[in-house]
């Protein structure tokens, strides 16, 4: 991150900053002070509070009301924010609304104003974290192809309030996860005449390398004769050939190994399934579960836990050049399953196939994909809430959890063996797509089962929804990327580390 993050102990009313931020609660009798923000809402004469009620604001979440102090404080400028209702007697505010409050705060600051202190409530661990972490990613900004002098760029300082133990740890911890996750955005927003495949496996590499990661490339001729036949079938419609990273970062203590599979599709025009326009004009997003994956091995090698993990980037680009794979063709994948292509915009699973049998070698305790793979998951779900599949309810179980955990919505949806018949073909082992439309999530989900092993651990989710934001930000979520489930894969690899054996 450009921005500089540190721990403050002195009184946000002192400091010598452009702006402090600071919480409110709803209250009967106007916006009531959150914790963190008594000094500042005490040096405004009858209260900010009052202030704030002259303004229409009542502190609902993510309310956002910027004040002139006129040196009541030492800023020049009191932004205030809504945290939604106060925590109960003895509860502590939800790290969640924190975070979220953070982030519509730093969205609204003005672009003279570069020195921020944070003044939400911060009197755990958790709660340093999540205000800094949503602060940070409520202040990023994509700006590689904005030409204007004066286009909006993070702020030069953040100083986040927090006299609890372990708030400069916290603090640190919000920095590398933002980091990872600004990563992912970034890779997302890529126009993707920049971000080729052979682009995002450079930028794999030189990830692996900055971080101290094993790195493994293979480029298509290595595909084609190492019988990856999703990827190259994929890739062959493109004069950008397909790749496929493998990433690796091991800990000297560690006794399990957690595997990440991320679909890298850097264009997807649905091939000679062709898209309509209106569904094409965002697809540069469906490499987002690769761009997530390597987001989260950043912030792994950089967070350093107890697991060794392992990450698969599938990368191609869907084409409808003239030798592209045609409706009814059949490849092999990866260890030999035959699949017939009935729909070449189904094109994701194809990758994701070879991916997930060569995972497989590396002996992981748990695999879990990432891929924006269905349109039925937005049908499902809507576009903020990933799904989350299993061939185990515990595993299932484990990375909603690990989701909530880490600040993201995700839901539990089923894998019906009933649907598994869709998916017959009459001329290959499986067909990539169901002879109906109905469950496309779900049957989606069991083409990619079929390539797990018997006595494997695997979890699939789909973010084809929640890795864009086609709408207006909201909270610390961005128009465009958002980098959906790069901080739930942290959370799986971290949460195995602490397990064990």
């Amino acid at each position: 991150m450009s921005t500089s993050l540190s721990v403050n102990t002195e009184s946000p009313a002192s400091l010598d900053v452009d702006a402090v931020v600071v919480g409110y609660h709803p209250a009967d009798d106007g916006p009531r002070p959150a914790s963190g923000a008594d000094t500042v809402d005490a040096a405004f004469p009858g209260g900010l509070g009052a202030t704030l009620s002259l303004l229409g604001a009542t502190g609902a979440a993510e309310e956002v009301r910027s004040v002139p102090s006129q040196g009541a404080v030492t800023a020049p400028v009191v932004i205030a924010v809504g945290l939604g209702a106060p925590p109960g007697s003895g509860e502590s505010p939800d790290p969640d609304a924190v975070a979220r409050a953070a982030g519509a705060a730093l969205r609204s600051r003005g672009t003279g104003q570069s020195r921020i202190a944070l003044a939400l409530p911060a009197d755990t661990p958790e709660l340093v974290q999540a205000a800094a972490l949503g602060a940070l990613l409520g202040d990023y900004s994509f700006v590689r192809y904005r030409t204007d002098e004066n286009a909006r760029t993070p702020a030069d300082e953040l100083l986040v309030t927090g006299t609890t133990a372990g708030a400069q740890e916290a603090a640190e911890r919000a920095a590398t996860l933002a980091d990872g996750v600004g990563l992912t955005r970034d890779l997302v927003n890529t126009a993707p005449a920049d971000l080729v495949p052979e682009d995002l496996a450079e930028i794999a590499s030189e990830v692996a390398r900055d971080e101290g990661l094993g790195v493994e490339v293979l480029d298509e001729t290595a595909l084609a004769e190492g019988g990856y036949g999703g990827l190259v079938g994929v890739g062959q419609g493109s004069d950008n050939p397909p790749r496929l990273v493998r990433l690796e970062y091991s800990h000297p203590e560690a006794s399990r190994t957690v595997a990440f599979v991320g679909k890298g599709i850097t264009f997807d025009s649905g091939g000679l399934s062709l898209k309509p326009a209106s569904g094409m004009d965002w697809m540069k997003s469906d490499m987002g579960g690769a761009a997530a994956v390597l987001g989260a091995m950043r912030a792994i090698a950089r967070l350093q836990p107890s697991v060794n993990a392992v990450a698969y980037l599938a990368i191609a680009e869907n084409m409808p050049g003239g030798s592209a794979q045609r409706p009814s063709d059949v490849l092999t994948i990866y260890g030999g399953t035959t699949v017939e292509v009935l729909n070449t915009d189904a094109e994701g699973r194809l990758v994701m196939a070879d991916a997930l049998v060569r995972a497989h070698e590396d002996a992981p305790d748990l695999i879990v994909d990432v891929a924006t793979l269905t349109g039925a998951q937005l049908v499902a779900l809507g576009t903020r809430v990933f799904g989350v599949m299993a061939n185990d309810d515990g595993v299932r179980e484990g990375v909603v959890a690990a989701a909530t955990a880490a600040g993201e919505q995700s839901w539990p949806m089923p894998l019906p063996p009933e649907l598994r018949q869709g998916l017959d073909s009459s001329v290959a082992d499986i067909a990539n797509v169901a002879g109906e439309r109905w469950g496309g999530m779900l049957s989606a989900g069991l083409f990619l089962k079929e390539f797990i092993q018997d006595g494997t651990h695997w979890a699939h989710i789909d973010i084809a929804g929640p890795s864009f934001n086609q709408g207006g930000p909201f909270g610390y979520t961005p128009k465009g990327g958002t980098g959906a489930a790069t901080r739930t894969l942290v959370r799986i690899a971290e949460n195995h580390a602490a397990r064990g054996d």
